[in-house]
C-alpha cells in the first residue's frame, strides 16, 4: 500500500498558522528570518530526517513543501541535506490557501486514487520510531472490519517525548498525548479523496474511528523558539537533560544523535 507523506518547511500559506500576520509580506519577513531557518534547518538535520534514514520499512514518501520564494542558498541546502533520501521530494508552490493546496499536493501523489493509501505528516522538528510504518502497516492488517466499513481510519501511537535541544545536549521528558501529528497515520480507502490536510490532528477522532497504542515511546516532539503552537502564552513543559543511557535510548529509537544535537547547536 502507497505511504505518502505531507511535511511543510516554512511554507508561507494562507491560513494554517495559529500565529497571525497582517499580510503575507509579513508572514513571508516572519518565516525567512535568518535566525529562525537556521533553527529550523539545525532540527531538521538533526531529528527530522535521520529517523527516515533509519526507517525498518522505507517504502514511503515524504513531500516537502517550500514556498517559491525562498532564498536560493536555502533551497540548495535543504536539497543538500535531502540528497541521501530518495523518498524525498521538495515541491515550491507559491503562497495558497493552506488546506486546499496540501490536499491537492497529497492526492497529486496518489499513484491509483482507485487503490488505498495510507497518509502521515511528518513536521520539521519532530522525529518519529524508527519502526513507524512497519507497525502502522501492520496495525492496518489487524483491523479489516474497520477498513471495509469505513472511508477513512486513524492510528495513533500517543506515547513520546517532549524534548529541547541546545549546545548541552537533549533535555527531554516522557508523556501521552492523543493525536499529535509525529506517529500519527491515515488509512484512506480507494476512490475517496480525503487527505490527512483534510482534518485538524487533535480531533480526527471526531470523524473517523481511530485505533489508539500507548506501548512504546514512538515520537519525539522539540519545544524550540519558533514552535507555532507555543507562541501564544502556554504552559512550560519541564524538561531534564538526558543520562547517557537515555541518550543511546534515543540514538536507538529516532536515530537522533545527542553528540550531532550538541555540535550542531554549539
Amino acid at each position: 500500500m502507497q505511504v505518502i507523506g505531507l511535511c511543510r518547511f516554512s511554507y508561507p500559506a494562507l491560513g494554517g498558522f495559529q500565529v497571525e500576520h497582517e499580510s503575507i509580506e509579513d508572514r513571508i519577513a516572519f518565516l525567512y528570518q535568518e535566525h529562525r531557518l537556521e533553527e529550523r534547518f539545525k532540527l531538521f538535520e538533526a531529528i527530522a530526517l535521520p529517523c527516515l534514514r533509519e526507517q525498518t520499512d522505507q517504502n514511503f514518501e515524504l513531500i516537502v513543501v517550500i514556498g517559491d520564494s525562498l532564498p536560493k542558498r536555502h533551497k540548495e541546502r535543504l536539497h543538500d541535506i535531502t540528497a541521501d533520501l530518495p523518498q524525498v521530494r521538495i515541491e515550491a508552490h507559491p503562497p495558497k490557501p493552506h488546506r486546499p493546496l496540501m490536499k491537492e499536493i497529497i492526492n497529486r501523489a496518489r499513484k491509483d486514487m482507485k487503490a488505498p493509501c495510507l497518509q502521515f505528516r511528518h513536521d520539521d522538528d519532530d522525529a518519529i520510531s524508527l519502526d513507524f510504518f512497519e507497525r502502522l502497516r501492520a496495525a492496518v492488517d489487524d483491523v479489516p472490519g474497520l477498513l471495509r466499513d469505513n472511508a477513512t481510519v486513524a492510528f495513533d501511537w500517543n506515547r513520546g517525548y517532549i524534548a529541547e535541544m541546545s549546545a548541552a545536549g537533549i533535555a527531554a521528558t516522557d508523556t501521552v498525548r492523543n493525536l499529535y501529528v509525529a506517529a500519527l497515520g491515515m488509512y484512506v480507502r480507494g476512490g475517496v479523496s480525503h487527505t490527512i490536510m483534510n482534518f485538524r490532528h487533535g480531533i480526527m477522532n471526531q470523524h473517523m474511528p481511530t485505533v489508539s497504542f500507548t506501548d512504546a515511546p514512538m515520537w519525539l516532539r522539540t519545544h524550540n523558539g519558533y514552535n507555532d503552537s507555543r507562541q501564544k502564552k502556554v504552559k512550560p513543559v519541564p524538561v531534564e537533560p538526558l543520562s547517557a543511557a537515555q541518550e543511546e535510548e534515543y540514538r536507538l529509537r529516532f536515530a537522533v544523535d545527542a553528540d550531532q544535537v550538541r555540535a550542531l547547536f554549539a
